[in-house]
């Protein structure tokens, strides 16, 4: 009877499952999968039928899996994966001629990373290069579900085994607009800076938590004004005279070259962390996912911003 059920199984009703499992919706599970809401509904009730077991339940508006569903959802992540070696093994049989590599990179590193991945596509380009941003916690995601071979990101996860490479120094300084109270200061302390406004990046993002950090340190208590998610607008925001802002040095290098933003001369700024090439440990990479990983991890610092002195 096992062997019958085993048979009757499909990989189309075992990914509308894990679809709706991991984002708990039947309209967002459509999307992931490309196809319309009531296929995902067929396939899952035509799962559920198979397995004489109810599979997900709903709560509120979500669909939650059940404890069959969560087996069921484990195993398909399992046979995902076997299907990515499978396809990687392929690949290594290929060659370098064709494929694809899967890049992700915080939104930070967007300010140097395309010209990096394009300086792969000239030497490679046979080899099919798609670029995913996000903040940090949107990419470790992406690594942890393979769904990127390597990764750009100022801080390697450390709930997540992981091989990582430093391409470089990554410095975040304090901005201000020229105009600022702050701005003509020189060697003021860190606590200087409590009781100013500051545009905060959203929860998830590595400059926030490196800022936080900062702060929780030295016992700084600024005001918080804004959070957006974007370093374009907080940019803009700080220009427009909104607030002060933590951010990457790389991020507001042509602003501070054209004089549309200042940093802030603070005793310990700016912050010296890396920046990383990280790809998950145990992962099979093919052979386009080699190279690049090989060519970000030797020649990435090439495409670093310049930032003065």
């Amino acid at each position: 009877m096992s062997e019958n059920l085993l048979r009757s199984l499909t990989l189309k009703q075992l990914r509308a499952l894990a679809a709706v499992a991991d984002t708990g919706s039947v309209s967002a599970a459509a999307r992931r999968l490309t196809v319309t809401p009531p296929a995902v509904t067929m396939q899952v009730q035509l799962l559920e039928a198979a397995l004489g077991l109810p599979l997900l339940d709903r709560s509120g508006d979500r669909f939650r899996p059940t404890d069959a569903g969560r087996e069921v959802a484990a195993a398909v992540a399992t046979i995902e994966s076997a299907l990515r070696d499978c396809v990687a093994a392929l690949e290594a049989m290929k060659g370098l001629d064709g494929g694809r590599v899967g890049v992700a990179v915080v939104s930070t590193a967007k300010y140097f990373a395309p010209m990096a991945l394009a300086a792969f596509a000239r030497t490679h380009p046979g080899v099919d290069v798609s670029l995913s941003v996000g903040n940090r916690a949107e990419v470790i995601e992406l690594l942890r579900g393979d769904a990127a071979d390597v990764a750009i990101m100022g801080r390697p996860p450390e709930d997540l085994d992981t091989d990582q490479v430093v391409i470089g120094d990554h410095p975040h300084l304090v901005i201000a607009p020229p105009g600022h109270p702050l701005a003509a200061r020189k060697r003021m302390p860190v606590t200087a800076l409590t009781g100013h406004t500051f545009l905060m990046r959203e929860q998830g993002s590595g400059t926030r938590g490196l800022m936080e950090r900062l702060f929780e340190q030295d016992g700084v208590k600024p005001r918080i004004g804004m959070e957006i998610n974007s370093n374009e607008t907080i940019k803009q925001a700080v220009i427009a005279g909104l607030g002060l802002a933590f951010i990457s040095a790389h991020t507001v290098a042509a602003e501070i070259a054209d004089g549309r933003v200042v940093p802030l001369d603070v005793i310990g700024l700016p912050i010296i962390r890396q920046w990383y090439v990280v790809r998950r440990a145990g992962k099979r990479l093919t052979p386009p996912a080699t190279a690049m990983n090989a060519f970000l991890s030797e020649r990435g610092a090439e495409f670093l911003p310049r930032v003065a002195e």
